[in-house]
This record gives C-alpha cells, sequence and structure tokens, in this order.
C-alpha cells in the first residue's frame, strides 16, 4: 500500500475541495491550492486589501475549503477534519508539492491548462511522489505529454464520483507508461485508507461510469420525448421499480446539473470515432435549451423539476417537454409498475416490468435493452472484464444491479432472442457466451462466483481479502442458528456474528430470543460475538408496530415482560464472558444503539448515524439505552463531586431529549455513543472482517467481562434542574406540552428518582426507572399518535 502521510490538492472547486475534505476526513494532512485572482473582489477593496495580500492570493482555496464547513449533507466526517486542510495558492505555494507523497489534480477540464500545470509541477516534484488527475474525461496520457519518463511512470487517473465522502466508486487509469507497483499501491491505499471500491478503467472517453451512464441518460431522454411521457413519468418507471436509486433518472439529472451532463456528452460525442455512437451522444435541443436558460438542475432552482410555495406549502412541479412549462406532477399508473411493487425480489421486477407489454413496460425494455447491448459492446475497449462495469455502475450511479448482472436477471436467452426479433446487432461477447453453452454472466463453482471472460472462459470474481459475505457463509452450511427475525453464523477463526434479518431490522421477540441463544452458544463454543448484518442499515429501532398493538389493547403485562426480556437481553451481552463487538453501519437508531452500548467494543462504519430517538414517537429509551448513557458519562466522576455530576447528566438529558443523531462515526464519538478506544471502519465492505479481528485480540489479550458498578446520580434536586430546564422550553414555546411530560419523565430516569444527590444505585434500579416511564409513556393517547403517525408517514409528529 502507498504510504500517503501527506497530500496536496490542485484546484478548490467543487471537487478539489471535496476531495481535500475526504482526504482530511481520514487523518491526511493536505494542502489546497487554486490559482492566484487577478481582480479585488468589492469586500477586499472596503478592507483595504491589496492583490499582494496573502488573503486575496489564497481566496479562492479558502473559499473551497470555507464551503465545506456549510455544504449539506456535510463533506466532512467531523468540523475539525478540516483543521487538517492548509490554504495557499498555485504560485507561492508551488514549492509544498516538494513536502507530499500524493499530488492530485482537480483543475479546470481544458486539456493545455492541465498540461501547462504539470510542467509546473514537474519542477517541484520530489521523485516517488505520486501524481493523478481527477478528470472525469480527458484522455490521461496527453495530459502529460512531454514530461519526464520518470514523472509519467508516477502518473495515472484517480477519477472520483462527487460526492467523495459519499460515493463509493474510484476509477484507477493507469497509462502505458505507469509502474504497475504504483497501479497496486494507489489501488491498495484507496480501497484500505479512503474507503473506496476501485475499478480499474482504461484511458477511454469518460472511462466506465459515465460513459455507460451518460449513454442510458440518452437512451432515456431519447425515449422519453419518442413516447410523449414527462420526466415524473419516466422516473416513476426507472427508480426503485429497476434496482435505481429513487432520484431515478430526471431527478438525478437535476442533482448532477444539466450543463455537466451536457459537458460529459459532449466530450464523449467528440473523443469516439464509430459515427453511429458519435450519433448517440449528441445532446437534445431539449438539454441545450435549458442550459440556455440556466434551467440547470438543483443548483439554479430549476431543472425538470422546480420547486414552487402555495397555498398549501411547498409543491414540486415538473418540466413539460412539450410546452416548456411547468405543471403539477402526474402519477403514471401501469399494471407492469403495480406488478413490480408486488414482486419479492428484484430480477422478479425486472421481469414483470421488462416483459409487459404496457406504457411503463415497453419504456423500460427499449431503455434496458439499449443499456444492455451498448454495454456488452465496450467491452474490452473501455474495461477487460464485465465485473468491472457492473461494479463502476452500482459504486458510481448507485445502481442494485450492474448492466451484466441486470441481463442475467431478466434472462440471457430469452432477453437475447426478443432482441434478435426486433433487427439489434447481438454483441461478440454475448454471442460468445450463448455459443459456450452457458444461460448466465455469473455462476457458482465450489462456493465461488465466477463471470464470463472475454476469450469463452470463466473466472473467479476477485473479492478483497477483508470482504466477509454472510450470504455466502450461509450458502457454505455456517448457519448455527437461525429464525424469522436473526442468525447466528460461524464466521471462521472460533467468532459467531449474531445477524439480524427482520424487516428493516427491527428488534422484536425473535431477535431477543436469539440473542439470548447467542449469549449461551458464544459462552460454550465461541472465542467471541459480533453483531453485524449487510442490510441497507443496521436496526432503526424496535418494533413500533408490535408496541403502539400491544399498547392500545392495554396488554400492559405482555409489554411489560417485552421490555425486560429486551433489558435483560442486553444485559446479558454486557456480562458475556467472551468478547462482544458491535460493529453498526448506517442507521444505528432507539433499539439499534442499546444493542450497541452494552458491547465491550463497537466498530462503527464511518457512515453510521447513531441516535436514542425514542422521544420522536412519544417515547424514551427503554432497552436500558438511558442507564448507557449515563454509566459513559459519569465514568470516572467521583459521586461527592456534586457541581461535576450535574452538567454531564444534563449533556446526556439533551442528547436523549433532543433526539440527536451524529451525522458520521467521528460524530458519534461527540455524544459517546462511541468511545476513544472504539473503532472506525472507512470501506463498508471490510466491516465485518475490522469486528472480527476486534474480538480475536480482545480474545489473546485474555479478555475478563466488566464488574456491574454502581452509578453515581443527581437525585431529587438534579430531577429539579432538568425539569426547569425543559419548562423553560415550554414556556418559550420551542417545546409542547406533551413534550414536557415526556422530558419530565426522561429527567426522573436520569436523576435517578427522589434519591438524595450523590447517591449511588446499581443498574437493576435504573433500569426499573426506565422501564416504569416507558409503559406510562406507551399508554398516553398522544405517545400513541405519535406511534402511528411515524408508522403511516414515516416523520414524527408535533402534538
Amino acid at each position: 500500500m502507498a504510504k500517503i502521510k501527506r497530500a496536496a490538492v490542485l484546484g478548490a472547486g467543487v471537487m478539489g475541495a471535496a476531495i481535500a475534505g475526504h482526504l482530511a476526513n481520514v487523518g491526511i494532512p493536505t494542502y489546497l491550492l487554486d490559482i492566484v485572482p487577478r481582480e479585488l473582489t468589492e469586500e477586499e477593496k472596503k478592507k483595504g486589501l491589496t492583490l499582494d495580500d496573502p488573503r486575496v492570493r489564497n481566496r479562492l482555496a479558502q473559499a473551497g475549503k470555507d464551503r465545506l464547513l456549510k455544504e449539506k449533507p456535510s463533506p466532512l466526517y467531523h468540523r475539525e477534519a478540516a483543521n487538517l486542510i492548509t490554504v495557499g495558492n498555485l504560485e507561492d505555494d508551488l514549492d509544498k508539492l516538494g513536502e507530499v507523497d500524493w499530488i492530485v489534480e482537480a483543475v479546470v477540464e481544458n486539456l493545455k491548462i492541465k498540461q501547462d500545470l504539470y510542467a509546473k509541477v514537474e519542477q517541484v516534484w520530489k521523485p516517488g511522489t505520486i501524481v493523478s488527475s481527477n478528470t472525469s474525461g480527458i484522455s490521461i496520457r496527453a495530459m502529460v505529454e512531454g514530461r519526464s519518463e520518470e514523472f509519467r511512470s508516477h502518473f495515472l487517473g484517480t477519477h472520483f464520483f462527487n460526492p467523495p465522502r459519499y460515493m463509493k466508486l474510484l476509477e484507477i487509469i493507469p497509462t502505458e507508461a505507469t509502474r504497475p507497483v504504483i497501479v497496486e499501491e494507489m489501488k491498495a491505499f484507496a480501497e484500505e485508507v479512503l474507503g473506496k471500491g476501485v475499478v480499474m478503467a482504461k484511458d477511454t472517453p469518460n472511462f466506465i461510469a459515465n460513459r455507460i451512464g451518460v449513454y442510458g441518460l440518452q437512451v432515456t431522454l431519447k425515449a422519453m420525448q419518442e413516447a410523449g411521457l414527462g420526466p415524473d413519468e419516466v422516473d416513476a418507471i426507472t427508480g426503485r421499480a429497476m434496482g435505481r436509486p429513487k432520484s431515478a433518472t430526471f431527478r438525478t439529472l437535476d442533482l448532477v446539473g444539466l450543463d455537466t451532463f451536457v459537458h460529459v456528452a459532449d466530450n464523449v460525442r467528440e473523443n469516439v470515432s464509430d459515427p453511429a455512437e458519435k450519433e448517440t451522444f449528441v445532446v437534445s435541443p431539449l438539454l441545450r435549451n435549458m442550459v440556455e436558460r440556466k434551467w440547470l438542475g438543483q443548483k439554479t432552482g430549476q431543472g425538470f423539476y422546480k420547486k414552487v410555495k402555495g397555498e398549501k406549502g411547498s409543491e414540486i412541479l415538473a418540466l413539460d417537454p412539450e410546452t416548456m412549462e411547468y405543471r403539477p406532477r402526474k402519477k403514471l399508473r401501469a399494471p407492469s409498475l403495480e406488478a413490480a411493487k408486488r414482486a419479492k425480489s428484484l430480477p422478479e421486477k425486472l421481469q414483470a416490468l421488462v416483459y409487459a407489454d404496457d406504457t411503463a413496460g415497453r419504456f423500460a425494455w427499449e431503455i434496458t435493452k439499449k443499456t444492455l447491448l451498448y454495454s456488452a459492446a465496450r467491452i474490452p475497449e473501455i474495461a477487460d472484464d464485465i465485473v468491472s462495469v457492473d461494479r463502476a455502475m452500482k459504486w458510481g450511479f448507485n445502481w442494485d444491479l450492474g448492466p451484466f448482472e441486470m441481463w442475467d436477471a431478466i434472462g440471457v436467452e430469452k432477453s437475447v432472442a426478443r432482441m434478435r426479433e426486433e433487427g439489434e446487432t447481438i454483441p461478440p461477447l454475448v454471442e460468445e457466451l450463448l455459443a459456450s453453452g452457458a444461460k448466465s454472466f455469473y455462476g457458482k463453482e465450489d462456493g465461488k462466483v465466477r463471470h464470463f471472460h472475454v476469450g469463452g472462459k470463466f473466472r473467479d470474481v476477485e473479492e478483497h481479502p477483508k470482504t466477509i459475505s454472510l450470504d455466502r457463509l450461509k450458502e457454505q452450511n455456517r448457519v448455527i442458528k437461525a429464525n424469522k427475525g436473526a442468525s447466528l453464523i460461524d464466521i471462521g477463526d472460533d467468532v459467531a456474528l449474531l445477524e439480524f434479518h427482520s424487516p428493516k431490522n427491527a428488534i422484536g421477540a425473535d431477535i431477543i430470543m436469539m440473542i439470548n441463544a447467542a449469549v449461551k452458544e458464544v459462552s460454550a463454543n465461541y472465542r467471541g460475538l459480533v453483531i453485524g448484518n449487510q442490510g441497507t442499515n443496521f436496526c432503526v429501532g424496535a418494533n413500533l408496530m408490535l408496541i403502539l398493538m400491544e399498547a392500545q389493547d392495554q396488554n400492559w403485562p405482555e409489554l411489560d415482560l417485552m421490555v425486560r426480556q429486551f433489558q435483560k437481553a442486553m444485559g446479558s451481552l454486557r456480562y458475556l464472558d467472551r468478547p462482544v463487538v458491535a460493529a453498526p453501519f448506517g442507521m444505528a437508531l432507539g433499539g439499534g444503539v442499546e444493542v450497541c452500548l452494552p458491547a465491550d467494543r463497537i466498530q462503527a462504519a464511518a457512515e453510521t448515524y447513531m441516535g436514542l430517538v425514542e422521544v420522536g414517537v412519544g417515547l424514551i429509551p427503554g432497552g436500558g439505552g438511558n442507564k448507557e448513557m449515563l454509566l459513559r458519562w459519569t465514568e470516572g466522576v467521583d459521586p461527592k463531586e456534586k457541581l461535576l455530576l450535574q452538567p454531564l447528566v444534563n449533556k446526556v438529558f439533551e442528547i436523549i431529549g433532543m433526539a440527536k443523531v451524529s451525522t458520521s462515526a467521528h460524530e458519534a464519538r461527540d455524544y459517546k455513543f462511541l468511545r476513544p478506544y472504539d473503532g472506525i471502519t472507512v470501506n463498508r465492505d471490510h466491516l465485518l472482517y475490522d469486528a472480527k479481528q476486534a474480538v480475536l485480540a480482545m480474545d489473546r489479550a485474555g479478555y475478563r467481562p466488566p464488574q456491574p458498578r454502581k452509578i453515581p446520580v443527581v437525585g431529587e434536586s438534579g430531577y429539579n434542574v432538568l425539569r426547569l430546564g425543559a419548562y423553560n422550553l415550554l414556556q418559550s414555546g420551542y417545546i409542547t406540552e406533551h413534550d414536557y411530560k415526556i422530558a419530565s419523565k426522561l429527567a426522573y430516569v436520569l436523576a435517578g428518582g427522589e434519591v438524595p444527590e450523590g447517591t449511588l444505585v446499581d443498574e437493576q434500579y435504573l433500569l426499573d426507572l426506565e422501564r416504569e416511564a416507558f409503559l406510562s409513556l406507551a399508554g398516553e393517547p398522544k405517545s400513541q399518535q405519535r406511534m402511528m403517525h411515524m408508522l403511516t408517514k414515516n416523520k414524527p409528529l408535533r402534538n
């Protein structure tokens, strides 16, 4: 792996600044440099600054850095990451490039400008330093024509997708001059440190993802106009029904920016040689017209969609391509879309859609057919294998299936037969596949996934050694125990993994039963336990529907038992005689956090959003969350130091009472959901591996479980302090009467009830207070209204 301790990013535009931000995210000090302004702004003139002032000369880089702190969603894991970015300019600070191990160029997409910059960079370049371009389409080799052989041997393309923090794909584009060892080192660095999914691309126009993605958008735009549909109707077809993001086609275009899309399409058209392919990338008059009008999408407030304020609040209108007027959105109704919604698996969804003879089905078939044929025809021009293409589209465009996986899903033989009937030319790769007798691009052999390769043979799909696939382990009969809600799986090295797989991974009776079974099994036969899964989110909380139904039926003994069992299960995790590591990712909310808090260690994905959010549904945490947060915040505090204790309890009250959710694992440390010694994994594919290693490390060190300890509480006087804070918010109109009732219950639990300040209480005492408050709130009509609103509208109700 490349040893990159310091880096420099040249160009502080949207991408350059965001790349610098992500380097800072992973702890790499980075210079961010841009050109020197030639004119003063009016504000600079008022301040009496001159063009020689560093604040003026570094203005563009500083603006890029400042933008990182304002943008939402944030490009930074934590605001403090910005402290690792040092701004400068390309005249005064070029010599700083001699201090770094990696130089990333992200200046304007102009070949001459890039070539001139590299000529200057080489003058201060330290031999051995890796240099790369973030270009989205300019020829990599052309940029360094005229540079020395040594410089070119350390040069390659590193195409990040926007925004770099959130988008998984990194296309690495070596030239024939790039040393193979540099390519391998950068691939390993990008995967291990930057958390990227790396695809090796060739130095062809717009590489892999944009080449196919832009083609797909072009054929979709053309098909829309031919079918007389609107963008809203097309988006109903090309979103989740086809395994694409909810933003589908035209909302995605609005997010990307129509001018950016036009630039990329023009670049492909100018650089491909086949006349038919050139024609495909001709930008439609509709798009040209919109760009001329500055209807560029989200950044200008209107594109294919426009948000307006009306009598009933904000409304999103859709563009009518015929009249160029905005109109209310239409809902496309088609039997195939309904069938796709009912289908249980993505292959079933796709088949229900593309083979249907209705408006949506015909549209979906046309754009799918074109995209699949184009993708197959581009191999081996843009990539040496189908896996690279599939991964590029999944990681760069957030498709659930890449083109060749999609082809397998709809059936290669069936779809090709129809394509032939419609007069399409079948690419050589597909003809070769069918001639070999194979019926799909992917298959399994000896427990390994294989893919069809140019030359007519199947090869193993290469997986990173740190990738653990739970589906693969299940196929290998590694399941120890299972029920509808959870499974206990042997993940090797005598480590077991508890996987949730209930709907939305919500915690119910099945999961609690499996936790208890896991504790017994691991204690008897394993070195430790990992709690993790590979769903969309780690866990969004307890089964709210079940809680609401029991509360509405006033089945209090049953609800009381449920809460007791959950609390008891969490206690068994805390005091298990083997190490327990929780591996949260995505959303870990409510009960999802309560499952993590008792663990000996948490190994969180960098993109983990943790929060005890029960107040949003009219409740407070009931699975030990209050007690665990008090343990964390009061750890090491002398109970006699009453002045130290109250502010800490106030902080816990604020975190739970305001349902604060971390925007990253790094921010979760601010709330003590994560402790300083808990780990963070940037590449989510490596999360379970890292969690397993944490278990093994504790086992090797001679693990001993924690012992129960007394917790100092602020008691009745502290309860009054907390309640007074909530009362002031009520009087100021910030919270409702019911919010105040919830806050008072929470305050009573966190204060430890009506005991003297500084009293030491045991954990069960706090759990009993917590359970009583939870049940009391579950019986409140307004809390039940909040639960119902969350279940039906998926957003909190303020009543």
